[in-house]
């Protein structure tokens, strides 16, 4: 109890070698859920065009991440949530937005385009965060090493997804289109979280939002027709680790985003789909160490740095 309690003291979420720390972390974790996922598809036996079916599996991922944090938070602090009804009508919309929203415009976004362009198209969150927070918090404004380092940043992903058919241009609006927006929900609402974390424990905004954005997915899957019925001892690990995998990042993103400026933590999301590539290289025992993939990380490691060149406050 006392541990957790600590942790959360804005002297260490705000300390720069630590908050790089924990941001690297989360963006690894989500990294690791695009083998992950795929794995679950494969052991679930969901097909590719099922979409049905994937909104069912990301509900039941969510709702039982959403469970473990909420009963963390009962055996942590001990007491009730004691919220007002204004308060839990944000964390319902965050719930529904933030989770239920962004990932239905993700999974179909993703089923109609190339995973290349789907995990560009995706990193485009960082840019609409930091444009955001320009607007919203007058301390947190636009610089030249923001922009110069979130460009790097983007053409670090571009390098590590390069592929043939990034130079043949095509643009879906259910496509390239969804992820955007999904890209776009998944910004405004970690800002909105953000707001919601100076008067709400972030294991309850995290619990609850995960929880309520699961419910809805499932409940869109089971409507379209989609079941997850597959359960063996793969299966069900793999589905147990997306939890824990979802649970952590997200609680610690959040905190993050409590003490620090939402431009400084967001420039970490291009970390993404890096770890996400070596992870998948690795998983699927392709060449981890290609030379595109040292080169992206090396211009997502210095956009980083060039965001966050002045101290954390």
């Amino acid at each position: 109890m006392n541990e957790i309690k600590a942790i959360e003291q804005p002297n260490k979420f705000s300390n720069p070698l630590f908050v790089t720390l924990i941001a690297s972390f989360c963006c690894l974790l989500w990294g690791s859920a695009f083998p992950s996922i795929k794995l679950g598809y494969i052991a679930f036996g969901i097909m590719p065009e099922d979409i049905a079916s994937k909104f069912v599996f990301a509900g039941y991922r969510f709702i039982l991440a959403g469970l473990l944090l909420l009963i963390l938070f009962h055996i942590v602090r001990k007491k009730k949530f004691g919220l007002s009804r204004r308060q839990w009508a944000g964390l319902t919309m965050l719930g529904v937005l933030q989770t239920g929203l962004q990932y239905m415009f993700f999974y179909v976004g993703v089923s109609n385009t190339t995973g290349v362009k789907g995990s560009i198209m995706n990193a485009t969150a960082t840019f609409f965060s930091v444009v955001l927070a320009h607007f919203l918090y007058k301390n947190d404004k636009l610089s030249k090493n923001k922009v110069v380092g979130c460009l790097l940043g983007f053409i670090g992903v571009i390098i590590v997804n390069f592929h043939s058919d990034l130079l043949a241009f095509s643009f879906s609006f259910t496509g390239e289109g969804f992820v955007i927006m999904a890209s776009l929900i998944f910004s405004i609402t970690a800002i909105y979280a953000k707001h919601l974390t100076t008067s709400i424990d972030v294991l309850i905004i995290t619990g609850f939002s995960l929880f309520v954005g699961g419910m809805v997915l499932t409940l869109l899957g089971f409507l379209l027709g989609g079941s997850v019925t597959h359960f063996t001892l793969e299966s069900t690990g793999n589905l147990i680790y997306l939890v824990l995998l979802s649970a952590t990042a997200f609680c610690l993103w959040n905190l993050l985003l409590k003490y620090n400026k939402v431009g400084k933590v967001s420039v970490f999301n291009f970390l993404i789909p890096v770890f996400g590539a070596l992870l998948s290289a690795l998983f699927l025992g392709e060449t981890i160490m290609e030379l595109k993939n040292l080169v992206a990380l090396l211009f997502v490691s210095i956009g980083i740095y060039l965001v966050n060149r002045i101290p954390f406050t």
